[in-house]
């Protein structure tokens, strides 16, 4: 595996000596440590020329490096079918750039000349349209509109000038009901020229997408419109998206753009916060007023600003409850309360595998999971475990993790919070006494719950934000 350090020291030398290459010259000149498919790793705290400004870090995702050219900065998107694992146990065959869906992050700085040059590896043209941007209309990225479409096989360069700051994303405006089906989807995020305008000390970025996949399938439904099964950040649902590691006191912002076909309520627990940024610039902070759910429309970015001052693990999920599930059957019917005993007896005389389901809700879905063989490449309805037991979660859920004794640049997972003694919700008897805890149960209630074996339930020991290179 590549380490921070290790690639930063090769990546540093290739630019360097990338620097004489033309401006306008073909895509195939450009290093390969430009186009890598695989550099996936967490991004330094500030870029190799020294500029100081606090990077992103992308949620199972890593930023697109770059190069100096006279004083244009430039980089290199390969537009390309790709596999992306949605979670342990499931992958997709999505598109997307640089082998990854969504795309790297694109950074740079107010004031910057950016060339970018994309190439397009796809069985069908493409273009880039750079959401939110104000840019040259030739520069826009609508097929047919704007410029030519990129055939098969081809590189265009994209030239123009960052003239404000802010949050926004990359997309194709070409056969755009299928790419963006595809995963074809990234964010890029332009740094405030004026490194203390609104700094942060931890900076997250993430898309949100959606996908229609059938039970043991492999490549999502492009014509879906409605009932889609899932839902995710970075093309990830828990619990295999990353956590937000955060040092207590730091201030923490979090970029979500939202390119599925709904809105997503989005809710941080623990925490009131402010919307900073909208994809059409700065929010001024006259303007802002506290929230613990923000809305994020569709083809919208919302950057919301929290100060870290509550440690724990706080959950960060979309509110709308079946975009925090995975594979699900929409025309499931209500079985609560509804008597199954007879009926499975009945079932199990021919099929012995039958087990009922729904009467008493759904929460044993997770635990079943693991117990019920599921069709290859699928995952749980809900999954991950916590110190307490079954999350009973998927699709768009994370924690943001905060901690008191997190080093300044680490963004590696830092376990459970140990929780203080009497700070946990306990059980208590008939008079309101506690109930005495079962002989080795821990501190806290339910920390030697069995571990559950479905696939990718298991959180510690994950990663920093994009370590995970074949994820």
């Amino acid at each position: 595996m590549l380490s921070r350090r290790n690639f930063l020291t090769s990546s540093a030398a290739v630019l360097a000596g990338a620097a004489m290459v033309s401006g306008r010259s073909q895509a195939a000149a450009i290093p390969e440590a430009l186009t890598n498919s695989s550099p996936a790793m967490q991004p330094p705290l500030a870029p190799p020329n020294g500029q100081d400004y606090q990077s992103v870090v992308t949620l199972n995702g890593w930023t697109l490096p770059w190069r100096m050219n006279g004083d244009w900065k430039e980089f290199h998107l390969v537009a390309e079918p790709v596999v992306r694992e949605i979670a342990p146990g499931m992958k997709a065959n999505l598109w997307g750039y640089n082998g990854q869906t969504p795309g790297p992050t694109i950074e740079a700085v107010e004031g910057d000349k950016v060339r970018i040059f994309v190439t397009n590896k796809l069985p069908e043209k493409t273009t880039v349209h750079w959401h939110g941007m104000l840019l040259p209309n030739g520069m826009d990225g609508v097929g047919g509109l704007t410029q030519p479409h990129i055939p098969v096989g081809k590189t265009f360069a994209y030239e123009f000038l960052l003239q404000d700051s802010g949050t926004f994303m990359y997309h194709p405006h070409s056969d755009e009901m299928v790419q963006l089906a595809m995963g074809m989807m990234g964010m890029f995020i332009v740094h405030p020229k004026d490194p203390n305008f609104r700094r942060v000390d931890r900076d997250f970025a993430f898309v949100m997408s959606a996908y229609r996949f059938d039970p043991g399938t492999a490549l999502p439904k492009v014509a879906e419109m409605l009932d889609f099964n899932i839902w995710t950040f970075n093309a990830r649902v828990f619990p295999g998206i990353d956590p937000m590691p955060v040092r207590l006191g730091d201030r923490v912002r979090i970029r979500m753009a939202n390119l599925t076909m709904t809105a997503h309520p989005i809710h941080l627990h623990g925490y009131h916060f402010s919307v900073s940024c909208t994809d059409g610039g700065w929010v001024p902070q006259s303007a802002q007023w506290p929230e613990t759910t923000i809305d994020v429309p569709v083809g919208a970015i919302r950057a919301i600003d929290i100060v870290a001052d509550a440690p724990g693990d706080w959950a960060f999920h979309c509110h709308k409850s079946h975009h925090t599930m995975n594979v699900m059957g929409h025309d499931v019917v209500n079985l609560i309360g509804v008597p199954q005993r007879s009926l499975v007896r009945a079932v199990k005389s021919v099929a012995p595998d039958a087990m009922a389901m729904g009467s008493d809700g759904m929460g044993s879905m997770g635990e079943m999971g693991s117990m019920m063989p599921l069709p290859a490449n699928t995952l749980p309805m809900m999954t991950g475990t916590g110190q307490f037991g079954p999350i009973e979660m998927g699709g768009m859920f994370t924690v943001m993790k905060v901690r008191e004794d997190l080093a300044r640049g680490d963004y590696k997972d830092p376990g459970p919070y140990k929780f203080p003694q009497g700070t946990v919700a306990y059980e208590v008897d008939a008079a309101g006494a506690p109930v005495a805890q079962k002989p080795g149960s821990g501190e806290s209630p339910g920390m030697n719950m069995p571990e559950m074996k479905v696939p990718g339930m298991n959180m510690p020991g994950m990663d920093m934000p994009g370590m995970k290179h074949n994820h």
